[in-house]
């Protein structure tokens, strides 16, 4: 089959995520300033950005989507909603949803990892997330000027690329909600000479990332903590990917949103998608036609061509109807 995404974005910001959790990110303009890569490879679908959980006491290694890490044996579910996506997966004992959002105006892809302990024991977890950095039209372009490096007052990591003249200035953040333990910007380091994203080199050495960041590297963004969960507890680790114009900005956004009620920003997405696809509703003899027409076709028609102008098959980053 082929991939099924969802277009999550805001007039100025917005990400793609297929049914196996790949996609990529973009701000500003989805083809010419790209955060993580576009892809439109049916049979790989390579994700941009990744999450895995390790069992600190055996070294099992998981995904919550179906990439990069797909448990053949499991069950995924995924689900696309109105200016939303989510995952569910049960591994090991852990039941694992990961639910992803934009807020209606702000340029930060809210990821929100939820992982409960099933498994009649306590366990040992080691939690990390990653990005591939493009910070323009193709990572190859942009790799060798990407800039990466620690924000002092947030503990976050801050991506640039000033070498690009029309996104000159801005600065892409990750943070995993503050309780990042250690980060590396080093693509090799993270995912090792040769290998791939189902087995992180840096993941298998179960020790903490070098925090080695800045130019010269072939660029990524990894971060990890480590967190004990007692049997039958649950714990949520929020990741904030997202890009504004300075550093300022960028750690005020990073700040607002780990503070923020997050259940009530995405009340007011869902909300503000159900009053702008109620206004109109059709009833037909077909309940399959009024499913269609009553929210999916307008929803696609905003989400992707108005605000994203992006898709599986073109992300074109402008209107008009030759593109659109």
């Amino acid at each position: 089959p082929l991939p099924w995404i969802n277009v999550i974005a805001n007039a100025g910001f917005g990400f793609q995520v297929s049914a196996d959790g790949a996609g990529f990110t973009w701000a500003a303009n989805s083809r010419e300033h790209q955060l993580t890569p576009w892809s439109n490879d049916p049979v790989r679908d390579p994700p941009g950005q990744a999450f895995y959980i390790r069992d600190d006491d055996d070294g099992s290694l998981w995904s919550p989507t179906a990439t990069p890490i797909r448990d053949a044996a499991g069950t995924y579910v995924t689900r696309h909603g109105w200016g939303y996506s989510r995952f569910d997966h049960a591994v090991a004992g852990l039941d694992l949803e990961l639910l992803e959002y934009v807020p209606i105006a702000d340029p930060v892809k809210i990821s929100r990892l939820t992982i409960r302990n099933n498994s009649g024991r306590a366990r040992r977890l080691t939690i990390a997330a990653w990005v591939d950095w493009v910070l323009g039209p193709s990572r190859a372009a942009a790799a060798p000027f990407t800039v990466t490096k620690v924000d002092p007052a947030t503990g976050s990591l801050f991506a640039a690329n000033h070498w690009y003249p029309a996104f000159a200035g801005r600065i892409a953040f990750f943070d995993l909600g503050g309780c990042q333990t250690s980060v590396t910007g080093d693509r090799r380091e993270f995912i090792g000479r040769n290998g791939g994203l189902d087995a992180p080199a840096a993941l298998a050495a179960r020790a903490p990332f070098s925090n080695r960041v800045g130019a010269g590297l072939d660029p990524c963004g990894a971060l990890q903590t480590q967190i004990e969960l007692a049997e039958g507890a649950s714990v949520e680790i929020v990741c904030l990917l997202g890009e504004t114009i300075g550093d300022d900005a960028a750690r005020a956004l990073v700040e607002r949103y780990r503070a923020a009620d997050l259940d009530s920003v995405l009340a007011e997405v869902r909300n503000d998608w159900a009053e702008v696809l109620g206004a109109v509703q059709v009833r037909t003899p077909d309940r399959a036609l009024d499913i269609m027409l009553n929210g999916w076709l307008l929803y696609q028609t905003l989400a992707c061509r108005i605000q994203a102008r992006a898709a599986f098959y073109q992300a074109s980053g402008a209107y008009g109807f030759r593109d659109q």
